[in-house]
Order: C-alpha cells, then sequence, then structure tokens
C-alpha cells in the first residue's frame, strides 16, 4: 500500500523541519511513503526549505487559496502518484507525526474509511475554556448533521481511505474538516478516532482571526452541507413551523368573530396568518425545488466518482 502525507503550508520554513522529521519512515502494512507539500502561496522559503529535506512531490499556488482548496488539490495530487491511503497533517507542527502508523492502521486493517485524530480538546493547555467549549459545540453538531460519532470533528489530522477520497467531494474554500465528515456520515462511510496528544503551540492559527470567525464560518459550513444532503428536513421544519404559527390568528380571528358576533374588524390576525401561510406555502416550494437540485446532485456526483475511478485506477 502506499501512504501519502500531505503538508498544507503558508509560510511555514521555521517549523516544517519539525514536521518532516517526525514522519515515520516505516509503518506496518504500508510499502511506500510519500510526502506532498501544498504550498499556498508562502512568501518564506518553505518550498526551498522541503526541497533541502529531501521533499520531491509539490502542488505550488501562486496565491493563497485557503485550507478547503488546499486540501482538495493536495488529494487530487496524492491520488496522481497513486496513494492508497491520504495522510493530512499541518506545517505547524500541531500534531504529533509520529502517531501516522496508528492513524493508518484501522484504514490498512478494512475497519475504517477516513480515522480522525482525537485532540482530546480537554486537556489543551493553550485552549481557552471558551475555545473548549466551542470545539465540543462544534463537534455535537456535525454528528448531528452526519450521523456520526466523532469526538474532535474539527481536527484536521486524518487519515482517509482511497475509496473515501474518491466518493467525497469539498466545496468549502475555508476548512475541509467539517464538510468531509458530513460528506462521509451522509455517504455511509466507516469513521473511526484515535486519541493524540497535540505538540505545543508554536503560532497562532493563520486560519481565523477570532474565535468568532471561526464559529462563523464553520456555521455556514455546516449549514451548507447540511442543507445539501437532507433540504427536506430543513424546509420542511421551517415549513411546518410557519404552517402552525398561521393557525394562531386564524383561530384567533375566528374566536373573536364568534364572541363579537361579527367577522367585521380584526383584520390584522388575517393579514398576520396569511403571512405566516404564505411563508408556508413558499417553504414547501424549496423543498420541491431544493429536492430536485439533491437528486441532481447525486446524479452528478456517481458520474464524477466513475469519472475519478477511472482517472485514479492502477
Amino acid at each position: 500500500m502506499k501512504l501519502v502525507v500531505q503538508i498544507p503550508c503558508l509560510n511555514e520554513a521555521e517549523t516544517l523541519p519539525l514536521v518532516l522529521a517526525t514522519i515515520p519512515k516505516h509503518i506496518k502494512g504500508i510499502d511506500e511513503i510519500i510526502v506532498l507539500i501544498i504550498n499556498d502561496g508562502s512568501s518564506d522559503d518553505t518550498v526551498g526549505v522541503a526541497k533541502s529535506l529531501g521533499v520531491k512531490h509539490f502542488v505550488h499556488h501562486p496565491q493563497k487559496q485557503g485550507l478547503g482548496r488546499s486540501f482538495h488539490d493536495g488529494v487530487l495530487k496524492a491520488l496522481e502518484l497513486g496513494a492508497d491511503i491520504v495522510v493530512n497533517t499541518d506545517g505547524d507542527n500541531q500534531y504529533p507525526q509520529e502517531r501516522i502508523g496508528d492513524l493508518v492502521q484501522p484504514i490498512v486493517n478494512g475497519s475504517a474509511d477516513i480515522v480522525v485524530a482525537d485532540r482530546q480538546t480537554r486537556t489543551i493547555e493553550h485552549f481557552s475554556p471558551f475555545k473548549k467549549l466551542l470545539q465540543r459545540f462544534g463537534s455535537s453538531v456535525v454528528n448531528i448533521a452526519a450521523g456520526t460519532d466523532v469526538p474532535d470533528a474539527p481536527s484536521g489530522f486524518r487519515a482517509y481511505s482511497k475509496e473515501s477520497l474518491i466518493q467525497i467531494n469539498t466545496i468549502t474554500r475555508f476548512s475541509y474538516t467539517m464538510e468531509t465528515i458530513i460528506q462521509a456520515g451522509n455517504k455511509g462511510l466507516a469513521i473511526s478516532s484515535v486519541p493524540v496528544t497535540t505538540n505545543p503551540k508554536l503560532r497562532e492559527s493563520r486560519l481565523f482571526k477570532s474565535n468568532w470567525e471561526h464559529v462563523r464560518k464553520s456555521a455556514m459550513t455546516i449549514i451548507r452541507a447540511y442543507v445539501m444532503y437532507k433540504p427536506y428536513i430543513v424546509f420542511g421544519s421551517l415549513g411546518l413551523l410557519s404552517f402552525l404559527l398561521a393557525l394562531v390568528p386564524f383561530a384567533r380571528y375566528i374566536i373573536v368573530s364568534i364572541e363579537d358576533g361579527t367577522t367585521r374588524g380584526h383584520i390584522q390576525s388575517l393579514i398576520v396568518g396569511s403571512l405566516f401561510m404564505t411563508a408556508a406555502f413558499l417553504c414547501l416550494v424549496l423543498n420541491i425545488i431544493a429536492d430536485l437540485i439533491r437528486i441532481n446532485r447525486i446524479l452528478i456526483e456517481d458520474n464524477l466518482e466513475q469519472t475519478k475511478r477511472i482517472r485514479f485506477s492502477k
């Protein structure tokens, strides 16, 4: 089996040597290990450092494209290199690369399609209590959307089988971590976790400027992915809620009219009820349209999956 360890990098000349030094040279069940650097518009000597340390395979972005795009392009390159398993780690040496062997074993043994490293965020000293809470909450939301049980969904230290990468298609350019879990869960891929201990923090995250930015972008990613796969739940729930809310002012109008003995007046109840009923109808229409788009997307993904199988077949 061939393993490709891909490392998205943005100005990681200082920390990259630490990462490369801790990548195992031999792993049980793996015949060949290849290191792939995704240079996301680095302005320092990241590429030069990597070449001096023996790295031969690169993906170059002239300008910064983001972590999601770096993962996407790295995966395509890894599959072109004949990867059976792809491990993603970071260039800031946050993750313990020496645990890559443990990370890939469930895939080697055929018991998992994707393995996500559980950073055990409650034990990370440099994480504030608020950030730890956000990490747990984010994982819970992703697991609900995906129907999975991944303890650390935002973790970027993970391994993918070739089969999972053929089936998954990332869209977001912010971060691939949550989107891939939602897709994998809805496609019935097997996901497992391996507990790890992270390395000491060497620099601030470049993925987002604040926790609130992270929350906002992550929420948009989760909502988009969830609507893609289960639009009938989203629009169906909104439509049902609007319909029930419409019944309240209509019922009030009928009750008050009976009590007053006239249908005159209280027109505002009819207006409010009509607005909610219109919203319910629009949700129904959106539900039908979104479901048709979902079906069309499934057909397109099936075609893309077959194209990938042909393109990356050995």
